[in-house]
């Protein structure tokens, strides 16, 4: 047996609605209330909870139509049936307008209305369920269509799944944000897609590691994302979609998230807006992304995040390097030196962990220099020397993001000043400048001069100590040149024979 219903019956006629009353109760489903005009109907209406009104469209006083809008104005969910002894077509047309959902003809045959009540019924819970499904839609139609594509698009979304399945199987945050850009480049139908973590206050972002669709065609069209974009994603939190057209580029940016912090954006790029992101595009990469926050939530938590991220950084070092082989193993040869003349100073073994970050770790600011500006084999122009003055700023705020390693990111930060305030990128001096940032220079411009480089010849390790003495009390600090040149002549800095220190691979100046 269904649910007992409260029916509603309006009329003048007293005989009627006695009628009415006795025959629906002896179905002993329905619970009858009766009115003998439209005020009496309104305030059982207000008092009582009723889920069908029957109503004589003519009476005194107030007339069907006009308690049908009442009724409606307090509940548009109660069905209406209006009882008319002239049902011509003009006056079915008016109640049918007025919100009626049907209508009985006088004389009524009494076994229609269990019929027309089943009917009303049915048609009620339809229009209560597009009631609700219109104030969801009120609320976010954004995700109301994305839902209704995805529910018509289940294959694409079980081809999804999959593909998360396979993104589970990465074992370290390199492959992950690999693997994240080459998913975009198959959920969506983007010409080139980045993984970027944002350097604050820079003018460029750091691109981690991209996807092209047309590698051929990469290094001619790509172009930097803008930062003012990134900076939009990371202060709201949220996924952006810019739409263009007339050739503007289509741009999708995914902030991924750790506990709340954003640590990196995935970003995808239509090309001369040959077409635009749907919004089940960002759905699923939204979804993407989230899965592989927290990937990179788990993986920290299951693995030894100190080293995780320190070897996902290097990484990204080892492939500055690669990019330039004059520069290979630069950073590991600085770590040692660093790491010997710190020794040699009674460093604690703290400041000794910290160089070691920082060494392997200095020039990854360089991942956001142009390659044309990177690896040019001449001198370089006023304008271009100035675009390379940024890398220890980027650096420093790639190492920021991480909050276990604040020291290392002044360290990175300032280990091109000089000691006579003629550095950069602030313009330091004496012991303004880290402590460990000026062990790190001596380090870095040792190792620069007696390496191969694409502009000039290694220098031999006795001439290049002597340009560091030289350069005692200007560039360096003499304090640590003294240290330098004990260890050197004693023959524990050598370009020979580097100090080998358990770290990392190389990559870097």
């Amino acid at each position: 047996m269904g649910e007992r219903l409260n029916i509603l019956i309006v009329d003048d006629e007293e005989t009627l609605l006695d009628i009415f009353k006795q025959y629906l109760e002896s179905f002993d489903r329905y619970t009858v209330f009766t009115a003998r005009n439209g005020f009496e109907a309104l305030n059982i209406i207000k008092n009582e909870k009723v889920d069908c009104c029957f109503t004589d469209i003519s009476m005194p006083r107030m007339d069907g139509l006009e308690l049908v809008k009442k009724i409606h104005l307090h509940d548009n969910t109660i069905p209406v049936v209006v009882i008319t002894g002239y049902p011509s077509m003009d006056r079915v047309i008016s109640t049918l307008k007025n919100g009626v959902i049907d209508f009985l003809t006088k004389p009524v045959k009494l076994d229609q209305i269990p019929l027309t009540i089943d009917k009303v019924m049915r048609e009620r819970a339809l229009f209560i369920n597009n009631i609700l499904l219109k104030e969801e839609t009120e609320k976010n139609q954004k995700l109301l269509r994305i839902n209704k594509e995805l529910e018509q698009k289940v294959k694409e979304v079980e081809t999804m799944n999959l593909i998360l399945q396979q993104l589970n199987q990465v074992t370290t945050n390199r492959e992950l944000f690999d693997m994240l850009v080459n998913l975009s480049g198959q959920i969506t139908a983007c010409d080139e897609a980045h993984f970027c973590i944002s350097a604050q206050n820079e003018e460029a972002p750091t691109i981690i590691t991209s996807f092209f669709r047309n590698r051929k065609k990469a290094q001619v069209n790509s172009r930097p994302v803008e930062v003012e974009i990134l900076q939009k994603v990371v202060a709201d939190g949220m996924p952006l979609i810019i739409k263009e057209n007339h050739g503007s580029d289509n741009l999708m940016a995914i902030p991924l998230k750790i506990r709340n912090s954003i640590f990196g954006i995935l970003v995808s790029l239509i090309k001369g807006g040959t077409h635009q992101f749907s919004e089940r595009e960002l759905y699923m990469m939204h979804f993407l992304a989230e899965k592989a926050s927290s990937l990179v939530e788990n993986l920290a938590l299951y693995e030894n995040i100190y080293e995780n991220l320190f070897s996902t950084l290097y990484a990204f070092v080892e492939t500055i390097e690669a990019r330039d082989p004059y520069t290979r193993q630069h950073s590991t040869r600085v770590t040692g030196y660093a790491t010997l003349i710190a020794k040699a100073l009674g460093c604690s073994q703290k400041d000794i962990e910290v160089l070691n970050v920082s060494c392997n770790l200095h020039d990854i600011g360089k991942i956001g220099i142009p390659d044309k500006i990177l690896l040019k084999p001449g001198r370089l122009t006023d304008e271009e020397y100035e675009v390379i003055k940024k890398h220890p700023i980027i650096g420093a705020n790639i190492v920021g993001h991480f909050s276990m390693w604040t020291d290392e990111q002044a360290v990175i930060k300032h280990h091109h000043e000089r000691w006579d305030r003629r550095g950069y990128p602030d313009g330091l001096g004496k012991d303004e400048i880290p402590f460990l940032s000026r062990i790190l220079s001596v380090s870095d411009v040792f190792d620069a001069l007696t390496s191969e480089r694409s502009y000039r010849k290694k220098l031999p390790d006795g001439i290049a100590a002597k340009i560091i003495r030289e350069n005692s009390g200007t560039q360096f600090d003499p304090r640590l040149v003294e240290a330098f040149l004990d260890l050197f002549h004693e023959g524990k800095i050598s370009s020979e024979e580097p100090a080998q220190i358990t770290a990392l691979p190389p990559k870097g100046h």
